[in-house]
């Protein structure tokens, strides 16, 4: 363990005084961490009890912790498509995984996106990691606002040969600002730190947002061979202990990006967020699991909470309050007018569906922002899986990873998400006047984001 106890002491120095103070004019610098395919309980924090994830402690303890905090999407496209315009997927354009391929377009380019609101407002914008919303010039990072760009344009790469991890033929996919590059044999979550923090040295005096779209614990699970071993000595069965491993990696990467700060004197007055894109994967290429929803049911794929609620928080040393936790249903999408509102920035004249949780992380109290919340993803044609969830009530339709047994005859299931969050009991029958209610809201939000 003696190897290990140098990560408390980093943890230890991310929020103590700055070297040296910004400015109090200065405007706040933004570092957005999206992690890729991860739990909602997949932290120590969120009630692991066999996961090590010491820097994200940290972070959440020295801000807020949001326990009931969603995706737009329980998959990868649409959920950062929902990220970085503040939008439901479908009325963002992207309402399905984009395509790996080169030359495939995904999210329109009209659609405006985080890194365009902060360089119009005078900030320098960069993505590091995974970007998977679209893969031609005119929707590519540096066409969407975005300074600078490193990283994959499509859904996996393999970590060291920065190849497409999915089906033949095999497809390099690695860019620096739209031109293809080669790092072979390097691994991929060292590049990420290596240019994030090249980037927070170079924006040092400046206001800079960093999109910082981390791919762990997304497969193919390759954490680092002293985690692996550390899981291992733990006594973890497969494939937790590669998930594990692999998680514990991308705990050590961003500890490594939060020192940066630090160093430069720029911790206090940096907004850092982290949640996933959505929930862990029991996909084949991940060996069919690995990751942990708690008590909630299901995973990637379905609108089931464990497809859609992650581990969430925001940490601004400067301004809010930390060991905070907060319990009102808060949203990937609400990111946008919160960082817009945090950072004095006008908000685009287009329709943005996320509401400002500045109330909620100032209040305990504050009301929830979204008396409603809508999911549509996938299902056979004709027969969607979709959620609509107003209060404690939720009505899933068709949902993946149901036992058809368990749905009513019109393919309902409606759980009361405070009494019932592992959604074990299908209320459909007991309440049918909440059923209509439930789905002529849907139909109507359908209508409208459809033919907006």
């Amino acid at each position: 363990m003696k190897r290990y106890f140098y990560l408390f002491a980093v943890c230890a120095i991310l929020y103590g005084p700055v070297a040296h103070a910004q400015a109090t004019t200065q405007r706040p610098n933004v570092i957005l961490i999206y992690a890729d395919d991860q739990g909602w309980a997949d932290l120590h924090s969120f009630g692991s009890n066999d996961l090590y994830t010491p820097v994200l402690d940290s972070l959440g303890k020295s801000g807020v912790r949001f326990t009931r905090f969603y995706a737009a999407s329980p998959i990868c496209s649409p959920s950062r498509a929902s990220l970085l315009t503040g939008r439901y997927p479908q009325r963002a354009g992207l309402p399905e995984m984009a395509s790996s391929l080169q030359g495939v377009d995904g999210m329109p380019g009209a659609q405006y996106t985080l890194g365009e609101l902060f360089r119009d407002a005078g900030y320098q914008t960069a993505h590091i990691g995974k970007w998977h919303v679209g893969y031609t010039r005119e929707t590519m990072p540096n066409a969407q606002g975005f300074d600078y760009s490193f990283g994959f344009m499509g859904g996996c790469i393999d970590n060291y040969s920065h190849f497409f991890y999915w089906n033949g033929p095999n497809r390099h996919d690695l860019w620096r600002n739209g031109v293809e590059v080669h790092e072979d044999g390097n691994y991929f979550p060292d590049l990420m730190v290596r240019e994030a923090n090249t980037f927070i040295e170079k924006n040092k005096t400046t206001p800079f947002f960093l999109y910082f779209a981390i791919n762990v614990p997304h497969y193919p699970l390759q954490g680092e061979k002293k985690w692996l071993n550390y899981y291992n000595a733990k006594g973890l069965a497969s494939p937790r202990d590669k998930y594990a491993a692999f998680v514990s990696t991308m705990d050590e990467k961003i500890g490594l990006v939060l020192s940066k700060l630090k160093a430069l004197g720029l911790s206090e007055n940096t907004i850092v967020i982290f949640q996933p894109d959505q929930g862990f994967s029991e996909e084949e290429r991940g060996f069919g699991g690995g990751g942990s929803a708690g008590v909630l049911r299901g995973s990637k794929f379905s609108l089931f909470e464990g497809g859609t609620r992650v581990p969430a928080m925001i940490s601004w040393p400067k301004q809010i309050k930390g060991g905070q936790v907060r319990a009102q249903l808060a949203a990937n999408i609400d990111w946008f007018p919160t960082l817009a509102e945090y950072c004095n920035i006008p908000l685009p004249a287009r329709k943005i569906d996320g509401k400002s949780l500045v109330p909620v992380i100032r209040n305990q109290q504050a009301a929830t922002r979204h008396d409603v919340f809508f999911w549509k993803q996938g299902g056979p044609k004709g027969n969607p899986q979709w959620a609509v969830r107003r209060g404690d009530w939720k009505l899933l339709h068709n949902p993946v990873q149901a036992q058809k047994q368990e749905l009513d005859d019109e393919g309902y299931f409606l759980a009361n998400i405070n009494q019932d969050p592992a959604e074990k009991q299908n209320q459909s029958r007991q309440h049918p006047e909440l059923v209509k209610e439930l789905k002529t809201l849907y139909d109507a939000w359908l209508t409208e984001v459809q033919n907006q």
